[in-house]
């Protein structure tokens, strides 16, 4: 009797699991939202707006929350302009900012310029680039510098995205201390 008993309780259990799976109909999804978007999706026809696209570009005059404009341009005249006529924000700077100055111009500086400034960084004795000019052979100011690094010149590129306004600041016041020093 106790194994009749036994028997009709593990063929109820059996029945009463497999009875939940249905293939026909999914399981209960955990958040929905994910798999089902509830707005738009992107580039999708829509009559919200006059074009009938969703994804639309900003409009005119609008700026980036964080970025701060350039007024220079970039061309040879920006240059010129930015070395006769761009100072420094940076009133003083501080031993930890000079520290920082250091480091970031190391990290992204030093490979072609070098260390010391003296344009023999690990690319340029390895052969890689040619041409990168020693800061003591050039007449530069704070704000060339800070040009070059938001523009880029000849085969440097830019580093804006690297580095924030700040940062360039910081770098370009450590080129002048290096230039003195060469």
């Amino acid at each position: 009797m106790k194994s009749l008993y036994k028997i009709t309780c593990v063929i109820c259990i059996t029945i009463l699991v497999s009875s939940c799976h249905n293939n026909s109909k999914p399981n209960y999804q955990y958040m929905p939202n994910m798999y089902e978007p509830v707005s738009y999706e992107t580039y999708e026809e829509s009559s919200a707006f006059k074009n009938g696209k969703e994804g639309q570009l900003p409009p005119a005059g609008t700026v980036n929350r964080g970025f701060e404009p350039y007024e220079y341009e970039n061309s040879t005249a920006g240059y010129d302009l930015s070395k006769l006529n761009l100072k420094s924000p940076l009133d003083s700077i501080s031993v930890k900012d000079e520290e920082k100055s250091k480091e970031l111009f190391e990290i992204y500086c030093g490979i072609c310029h070098g260390n010391a400034g003296d344009g023999k960084g690990k690319l340029v004795t390895q052969g890689k680039f040619l041409g990168v000019p020693s800061y003591k052979d050039r007449v530069i100011t704070e704000g060339s510098v800070f040009h070059v690094q938001t523009y880029g010149l000849n085969s440097m590129g830019s580093y804006a995205n690297q580095l924030n306004q700040h940062e360039r600041w910081l770098v370009a016041s450590y080129v002048l201390k290096l230039k003195a020093k060469l």
